[in-house]
């Protein structure tokens, strides 16, 4: 984790998965494989620092992919709504 002007970058702690916002193809490919639509996602707001960070904004997908010793790797996907 690197300390940038007494800042630490949060998307570089161990303990925080990596994150990435879906194109509006990639969203909708979600979907349609869930048979779900945004409503129906779990939110993260758009005040969180790491959506923050990324620069996601209100109506984005968020996908959160977790590494755990147990599950392995999996694949989580929020929707970011105003806080």
């Amino acid at each position: 984790m690197r300390v940038k002007g007494g800042h630490i970058n949060i998307l570089e702690h161990t303990l925080v998965p990596e994150f990435r916002v879906l194109s509006d193809e990639e969203k909708k490919e979600v979907f349609e494989k869930f048979n779900i639509n945004e409503d129906k996602l779990p939110k993260i707001f758009d005040l969180d620092p790491v959506v923050k960070k990324i620069g996601a904004k209100v109506g984005d997908v968020l996908e959160i992919k977790r590494t755990s010793e147990v599950a392995g790797k999996s694949v989580y996907y929020r929707a970011v709504v105003q806080s």
